[in-house]
């Protein structure tokens, strides 16, 4: 897939590579903007199920 694209990007090498990081740059935003909080509320991450049990059991 990579090869793919590096394949249709235009330019020499400097200017696929300046491309290729504004990609990069542009998906990681998309994912921390739109994608991870949409996400978000349907992982359970905060369904805590380690409790103390009821019982102190220090000195």
């Amino acid at each position: 897939m990579y090869g793919w694209i590096w394949r249709h990007l235009p330019g020499n090498v400097l200017v696929r590579s300046l491309i290729s990081l504004v990609l990069v740059l542009a998906v990681v935003y998309l994912l921390f903007q739109y994608i991870f909080p949409w996400a978000e509320p349907l992982l359970p991450f905060n369904d805590v199920t380690v409790d103390d049990g009821g019982e102190n059991t220090g000195s």
